[in-house]
């Protein structure tokens, strides 16, 4: 994995997270759903702070956030910056909707977003064909079409970059504990031969609080652990908290018991588990870390982690 230059070290050294957190979160896409929400297989989280709104992915169907966001009130014409996890299109689905339908409100809404390197890398099935997860496109240029039309800049990150204060999009994730591989039927070409695809363009969202890191994964195809690692390496304060996919729902009694001891050596106090975490995962995590009930939620359309790090839970939960 790459290296952050030397002055980057620096910057983080001398930044001043507050005690608690510059951003409310509000879960917009998951598997749950509130009165008159729409749940599907996906996840979108929207961060609001004083100074700008920013959405970490966009859902599966390309109305389900816009919808939501309707339903819970939420102002998505504020939002310029996007933090997309990964090109599966439970996670991409919503971009060129969303973009398209406020710019003209506000040209810069939806504008910017960020990905990891191998995001744009074409997969194929089995026979050699081309397979899309990107929304309704098997062909990965013809996305790239349809983003430049709507006026979509990416920014394609090789390493962690602080995008905002106290915000970190960590880019490429280094494999060093789990090897997660839980994309089936999806292949890349390596020289012409079909490879399985191990989802290399992973990333998750670090957000630096006094009390420590809260993470957020889409998915966590680069592992839990391995995400936590990377947070800590940049800023050795807790794994405060967690929210969004870590996709441990078809993961073994095993696998769960040795993620939740590893996370308790991050200090890991409040936790999230949405869209592919799985209700019993996220449930035995909590208590081999006897993280209390009210420091745990399953995740559910108007989830809020408010900026004193309370679990808001919707109705529904």
């Amino acid at each position: 994995m790459k290296k952050f230059p030397v002055m980057f070290f620096f910057l983080i050294s001398i930044s001043n997270p507050l005690q608690s957190s510059e951003y409310e979160i509000t879960i917009l896409a998951t598997n749950i759903a509130n009165f008159g929400g729409i749940g599907e297989w996906s996840f979108s989280a929207l961060l609001e702070s004083e100074k700008e709104s920013i959405l970490f992915d966009t859902g599966f169907d390309e109305n389900t956030v816009l919808h939501n966001a309707d339903l819970l009130d939420k102002d998505l014409s504020k939002v310029e910056k996007v933090i997309i996890s990964h090109f599966h299109g439970d996670h991409t689905g919503g971009l060129v909707k969303l973009r398209n339908s406020f710019k003209d409100e506000n040209p810069k809404a939806f504008s910017t977003v960020y990905v990891a390197e191998d995001f744009f890398v074409q997969r194929y099935d089995e026979n050699g064909s081309k397979k899309g997860f990107i929304g309704t496109y098997n062909d990965v240029e013809d996305f790239i079409a349809a983003t430049k039309k709507a006026g979509i800049r990416f920014i394609v990150l090789h390493e962690t970059q602080e995008i905002a204060d106290n915000l970190f999009v960590s880019g490429p994730v280094e494999r060093s504990y789990e090897d997660v591989v839980v994309s089936p039927g999806f292949f890349i070409k390596e020289n012409g031969v079909l490879k399985p695809d191990h989802v290399p363009d992973d990333q998750s969202l670090g957000i630096l609080t006094g009390e420590g890191w809260y993470m957020m994964s889409g998915c966590g195809h680069s592992g839990m652990v391995n995400t936590a690692r990377l947070f800590h390496s940049i800023n050795s304060k807790p794994i405060y908290g967690a929210i969004g996919g870590f996709h441990l729902f078809q993961a073994s009694d095993e696998v769960v018991e040795a993620t939740a001891h590893e996370l308790e050596k991050f200090g890991l106090k409040k936790l999230v588990g949405a869209h592919c975490t799985g209700i019993s995962a996220a449930q035995k995590i909590a208590e081999i870390l006897g993280i209390p009930g009210k420091d745990l939620s399953h995740g559910a359309i108007g989830t809020i982690v408010n900026k004193g790090h309370q679990i808001i839970r919707s109705s529904v939960e």
